[in-house]
């Protein structure tokens, strides 16, 4: 966290560093995209609140949704009605961070049948010629092209609003586990023993005006265990396998039977489609390709099978399948409202406990559904992208009336 200004917020990064603190008028509980960009865009909303940021790993953390996030923006995934939304994400994030690496680029999303809004992919690869020999336009005849789609990187995103929210006075502890509580936390910091086994140091209790819980796939879970509240959201376990097929600066963005091959560091990460939530308990497994245990799990390995006929290097030697699932890359996916297809959400949980979930959509939509809450618990009622049905919320309290420590 070095660069921050005089003024900035403090940061206790190990057990080494004293925290003594009590109260806050606000606690974040995740810093991951979504939680980091609510601390920052709630600072800039309300900078009289006092405001802390509890984050299990470190900022940003090295595992979970974020990181493994597809980073693609894409008008295919807004949902009718969300466009101005959608449009301000993409202007946030083209103008605002300076290390997300946004890159425009063409996404191709092809069909076997002839689609709404489709042409022909042999015209569509005409102007994205990278795309020849990844694809068979005979298995795939048919694709809708969005012009405007862009590539990015959600982990800077999570690491820029992070620092920008400390820069502007935000409090943040790190590597600390969080339990929900009525009216606050119980914090206990983690340290690391010396045969590397991850155990509580100490525990605080910590009293609140407002918790915003943006745990990604946790959150639920933790809303249930710890405060008793059932909701209806889920999650699935989302793998990213490696397509060493080489791709550069101009290659598109492709999509096929829900998989997206995503242009990054000189190849391709693929984003399987998620067909349903997991249920609770389930153990992420490999599968088998040929009788060979490999490392991505069988339903994964059921869609990469399924498209090796329209996209010919999902069969070669190209594809990244591991031995164990230790070898792919995952991470467990919050899905709100149980649905794969569902935007991004943010409720009221109890009392002064708000619910703060991504999801599948979150690249397209996350930043806005992150400053709707900031904003509604700031009491503001206008959105910049427009005319937002205003739900009414109470204000926070004012600084100082959630006791310091």
């Amino acid at each position: 966290m070095g660069g921050m200004t005089a003024g900035a917020g403090r940061v206790w990064a190990h057990v080494g560093q004293t925290f003594a603190e009590t109260g806050y008028d606000v606690v974040i509980v995740g810093a991951g995209r979504m939680g980091a960009a609510c601390a920052l865009f709630l600072r800039q909303l309300a900078p009289g609140l006092r405001l802390l940021i509890v984050e299990r790993g470190g900022l940003p953390n090295e595992e979970g949704a974020t990181i493994l996030a597809p980073g693609v923006w894409t008008a295919f995934d807004v949902p009718p009605g969300r466009e101005a939304e959608a449009a301000w994400v993409r202007r946030i994030l083209e103008e605002s961070f300076g290390d997300v690496q946004f890159a425009a680029r063409p996404l191709l999303n092809l069909y076997p049948e002839e689609a709404e809004g489709s042409v022909p992919t042999t015209d569509a690869l005409a102007r994205c010629p990278e795309a020849v020999g990844l694809l068979s336009p005979r298995a795939l005849p048919f694709a809708r092209v969005d012009e405007d789609a862009a590539t990015y990187r959600p982990g800077a995103v999570a690491l820029a609003c992070g620092q920008g929210a400390v820069r502007a006075r935000a409090d943040l502890l790190l590597n600390t586990h969080v339990h929900l509580t009525p009216g606050g936390l119980c914090l206990d910091r983690l340290t690391v023993t010396n045969t590397h086994e991850i155990v509580t140091h100490e525990t605080h209790e910590l009293r609140a005006g407002r918790v915003i819980v943006a745990m990604g796939a946790d959150g639920p879970h933790a809303a249930e265990h710890d405060l008793g509240v059932h909701t209806g959201h889920g999650r699935a376990y989302r793998q990213a396998p490696r397509l060493n097929t080489p791709s550069t600066d101009a290659a598109p963005i492709l999509r096929a039977g829900g998989l997206t091959l995503r242009p990054q560091h000189g190849g391709f990460t693929l984003i399987p489609p998620v067909h349903h939530r997991d249920p609770h308990g389930y153990v992420p497994t490999g599968g088998r390709l040929t009788g060979v245990p490999v490392g991505v799990r069988r339903e994964t390995l059921e869609d990469l099978i399924r498209l090796m006929d329209a996209l010919p290097p999902l069969g070669t030697e190209a594809l990244e399948v591991g031995h164990s699932l230790a070898d792919v890359p995952g991470a467990w996916l919050a899905l709100p409202e149980g649905r794969a297809d569902a935007p991004p959400v943010h409720h009221s949980l109890t009392e002064g406990a708000h619910l703060l979930l991504g999801g599948p959509l979150a690249d397209t939509l996350g930043l806005a559904v992150a400053y709707d809450l900031a904003a509604e618990l700031a009491g503001v009622r206008e959105r910049p992208w427009g005319k937002v049905p205003f739900r009414t919320a109470k204000k926070l309290p004012l600084e100082g009336e959630v006791g310091r420590g």
